[in-house]
């Protein structure tokens, strides 16, 4: 009786204590968007890299029409807080760049300072709060992605400057950075050059997708990049071509099916790899251009960029949060202790059921 005595004991303590944790079991709304801290600083133009579930915002600029104001501003944002940090400034103040992680660590390639384009690689170390300066791209530009797969970081496409006072070209260049070497190596060149387009890596295949037509017709073709063969091949084209300085993200598969999201001012276009198809999803609340966009936890956070108006461009410090269709929420806090709790009954019902029939001999 003495053992049975405990396990009430023990069932009482979990039920006082279960309702101390307990969080309500609410599904998150789909296909939706939230608003979150703003960004301190506003800015368009900017780079975002997530590393450990931290969103660190880089550079961008003040004034999109003028392309001046360059930045080197580095603010951090965390999710589970929802609030931001002033971090280490970029020594170089650039927009427009390519933007990677790789082991932890941000690197930030080209794009345009004040004084014109740039080939500049800097690496931020988010542990120590440092800068350092590694070798440049061989090919000054802007306009342009960077993404990794297998700890490279891939540059492609972007615009050059190609005489004084001449308009931004788009050049079909493909170079590869190593970080472990500290060295670049040529690939093949994109089919088709394109600049301020969309991409993201899904299943080691880097997708490159739209532009906005400097220097060339404005389209929206997605080219498909396979590192481990140095090819490229055709998806299906973005229905909308005129992406207006679009952004993108693609989310991983654990809580939300891989898809590429690609945001610019008031559309939300939806790729997915598998089937080639493209779908319409909720625009963000805030319409806008140029900014950025980061994924954690498979929800994507929309930050910064610029809105058109009637006399120009403003620039935008919003930070809004899209949980996508088919998101699967994470477990609640209580759930542990409610897998214990459901052990514990279970382990009392037994022993109940063993006592009962020990007595049943006993008195037989």
């Amino acid at each position: 009786m003495r053992k049975s005595a405990i396990l009430l004991a023990l069932l009482s303590s979990f039920s006082l204590v279960l309702p101390a944790f307990y969080v309500p079991l609410v599904r998150a709304v789909e296909d939706s968007w939230a608003s979150m801290a703003d960004m301190p600083t506003a800015r368009s133009g900017l780079g975002v890299a997530v590393v450990e579930g931290k969103i660190y915002a880089i550079g961008g600029h003040l004034d999109q029409i003028s392309f001046s104001g360059h930045l080197g501003t580095n603010e951090m944002y965390d999710p589970a807080t929802d609030t931001w940090a002033t971090k280490e400034s970029m020594p170089t103040a650039r927009n427009r760049f390519g933007i990677a992680v790789v082991q932890n660590k941000i690197y930030v390639i080209g794009g345009e300072t004040d004084d014109g384009y740039t080939g500049a690689n800097e690496v931020y170390d988010p542990l120590t709060d440092t800068w350092e300066t590694r070798t440049q791209m061989p090919t000054v530009r802007a306009d342009l992605s960077a993404n990794v797969v297998d700890g490279k970081i891939y540059l492609i496409s972007g615009t050059e400057i190609y005489g004084y006072g001449a308009w931004p070209r788009a050049i079909n260049v493909t170079e590869v950075y190593d970080p472990v070497t500290d060295s670049w190596t040529t690939k093949t060149p994109i089919p088709t050059a394109v600049c301020g387009y969309a991409s993201a890596v899904v299943d080691d295949q880097i997708y490159v997708i739209g532009s906005i037509g400097w220097g060339a017709p404005s389209s929206g073709v997605n080219q498909i990049y396979a590192p481990e063969t140095d090819t490229w091949t055709l998806g299906s084209s973005m229905p909308d071509w005129f992406t207006e300085m679009a952004s993108s993200a693609a989310t991983t598969g654990v809580y939300a099916p891989k898809r590429i999201h690609v945001l610019w001012d008031d559309e939300h276009r939806v790729y997915d790899p598998e089937s080639d198809g493209w779908s319409t999803a909720s625009s963000m609340p805030t319409s806008r251009l140029s900014l950025a966009v980061a994924v954690v936890d498979d929800r994507l956070y929309a930050i910064g960029g610029g809105s058109h108006e009637k006399l120009g461009f403003t620039e935008s410090n919003k930070n809004e949060r899209y949980t996508p269709a088919d998101f699967i929420p994470e477990f609640p806090s209580w759930t542990p202790l409610l897998i214990m709790l459901v052990a514990v009954m279970a382990v009392s019902v037994i022993y109940k059921r063993k006592l009962h029939k020990q007595n049943r001999r006993r008195d037989n």
